[in-house]
């Protein structure tokens, strides 16, 4: 009897302490975070299948893009596809993820419906922008036309030949559905350049092998994102002070 009553004891005191961990690991606050400070850790579901936790990357550095996502209603940032183009350019061509020692997670603040459209219109995204570079009928365009042409094709230099339908994937694409991360770490905003909807200020964060975070960029208008050449240059070096 005693030992029957021992063994229900250990359970009871077990099952407390298995709740109480949950407890605590679900109401854990993601704040917002300074550089040299550890990365509030996170879970969520990945587009291609799974979830990632972030603390389980511990060995690796990470590359954390937050998108801006939808520019307005119905329409997406083209800027935004751009960057993923380039990086997944460098990814086929360098390897740049084995070269530094790094995964690279893009989140979308959505749920899987609009993260499927981001995907699903990322093609005609980077269409836009080659008829941006190239519209019809050059020479009778007016000065105002001849301006926007040649700040498409110094802002997007680089054309990419994908097939409509099939978007590269190389790159965990993560679903803040809720928003729950993103307005954790200060990030959502309804109204942002120049647009009232739901999106995030485009930010990059880069996280070393240990969980610490090492660059922080907040944009601070549309197009002041760092490049994936700068980007690589900040990978390079963090893993030389490792």
């Amino acid at each position: 009897m005693k030992k029957r009553f021992r063994q229900s004891t250990v359970l009871v005191i077990s099952v407390l302490v298995v709740s109480v961990f949950v407890l605590v690991a679900q109401t854990e606050e993601i704040k917002p975070v300074t550089v040299e400070k550890p990365m509030p850790d996170f879970s969520l579901p990945v587009f291609q299948g799974g979830e990632m936790t972030l603390s389980e990357m511990v060995g690796k550095n990470i590359l954390i893009i937050f998108p801006r996502g939808r520019s307005r209603e119905e329409a997406w940032c083209h800027i935004c596809n751009y960057q993923y183009a380039e990086l997944a350019e460098l990814e086929a061509k360098l390897k740049i993820r084995e070269k530094y020692n790094v995964e690279i997670l893009f989140v979308l603040p959505y749920g899987k419906e609009l993260v499927t459209e981001w995907i699903d219109k990322f093609y005609d995204q980077l269409q836009d922008l080659e008829k941006g570079k190239n519209p019809p009928d050059q020479d009778k365009l007016d000065e105002r036309g001849k301006r926007r042409m040649e700040f498409y094709k110094r802002a997007f230099p680089k054309s990419f030949s994908y097939e409509e339908g099939k978007v590269p994937l190389p790159f965990p694409i993560l679903i803040d559905d809720g928003a729950a991360v993103s307005k954790g770490l200060g990030l959502f905003t309804t109204e942002w350049g120049g647009s009232k909807v739901e999106q995030n200020i485009p930010t990059v964060y880069v996280v070393d092998k240990n969980g610490i975070l090492q660059f922080k960029y907040l944009s601070q208008n549309t197009f002041d994102r760092p490049g994936p050449d700068y980007l690589l240059r900040v990978l390079a070096v963090i893993n030389s002070s490792q």
